[in-house]
């Protein structure tokens, strides 16, 4: 397993981490009393505040940002892009990831939105380096 195959499955991980953050508050509680309510998830995290509203929001923008992801991989191996830029480039997307998730749970609106222009950015690049 290249590691570039690695973050791929890295950055499908990561938005189920983030839907983990989101309910963590209401496991362990009864339904009544403001616990996950796995008969109407949506319904309950669309209710949340706070950081795990922002966890939410978090693992919503991760599956967006999965296609062009696994996009530009693929077509970085069908350009037969050295592999070791594949592999920074990757490594590149997933620190922003990470640094995405990070500032959106401490609502870093500004700083997020450069992390994530930053993960676009290695997406790009993957697309256009040979």
């Amino acid at each position: 397993m290249t590691i570039a195959q690695l973050c791929l499955l890295v950055a499908c991980v990561l938005p189920v981490a983030c839907a983990a953050l989101a309910k963590s508050g209401g496991l362990g509680k009864r339904r009544r009393d403001g616990g996950f309510d796995n008969h109407n998830p949506r319904e309950w995290l669309a209710r949340q505040q706070g950081w795990r509203a922002r966890a939410h929001a978090a693992q919503a923008n991760g599956w967006e940002a999965l296609p062009i992801f696994l996009a530009a991989l693929f077509v970085a191996h069908q350009h037969q892009t050295v592999q070791a830029t594949v592999d920074l480039l990757a490594l590149g997307f997933i620190a922003a990831r990470l640094a995405y998730i990070g500032l959106y749970l401490v609502d870093q609106a500004w700083l997020r939105s450069l992390a994530w222009l930053a993960g676009l950015a290695a997406c790009v690049a993957l697309f256009i380096v040979r």
